[in-house]
């Protein structure tokens, strides 16, 4: 394997970690979330304190930090593979941190702030959601353009050679 693609991959890798470690930390926000207080043993004592949002708001926005970190990880395993088939595999390295980390900063929102799940955009409403909003677009959008462009090169290059 040529340097280029170890950089690639090694590019993704560690995008991949730190969302993970964001998963891990928004994990830590579910725990506390779901007990009520925030403590973690065997460090002693605890603080009364139930975290804002809901359980399906935390739950939510753990796994898109797993889910989105692990995505990025198979990207970088399934970097040679793509390259067979891809001319230019530059946007299969830039665009899917972009795609994650665009989803798992926006999901963030949602526990931490009342009705800021980023579903929707009215200005009128709640500032937190509209910036949730504005931050999965990006990803949403890319997410699109990315799987069809792999799906594109994939059937072209499947037509080729056959």
């Amino acid at each position: 394997m040529n340097e280029e693609m170890l950089k690639h991959q090694r590019f993704l890798v560690i995008n991949g970690t730190l969302i993970l470690l964001a998963a891990f930390i928004l994990g830590f926000g579910f725990l506390f979330f779901i007990t009520g207080e925030i403590s973690l043993w065997p460090i002693p004592g605890k603080i009364e304190y139930q975290m804002p949002g809901t359980y399906d708001a935390w739950r939510m926005a753990h796994m898109e930090g797993i889910v989105n970190g692990l995505m990025l990880w198979l990207i970088a395993a399934l970097l040679p593979v793509f390259s067979s088939f891809v001319k230019n595999i530059k946007w299969l390295v830039i665009i899917p941190p972009i795609i994650s980390w665009s989803i798992v900063i926006a999901s963030s929102f949602d526990p931490l702030f009342p009705e800021a799940r980023g579903l929707l955009f009215d200005a009128s409403t709640n500032l937190m959601n509209d910036i949730a909003f504005l931050i999965f677009y990006p990803g949403v959008l890319l997410s699109f353009v990315f799987v069809i462009g792999i799906l594109v090169a994939a059937r072209r290059h499947a037509k080729k050679a056959s």
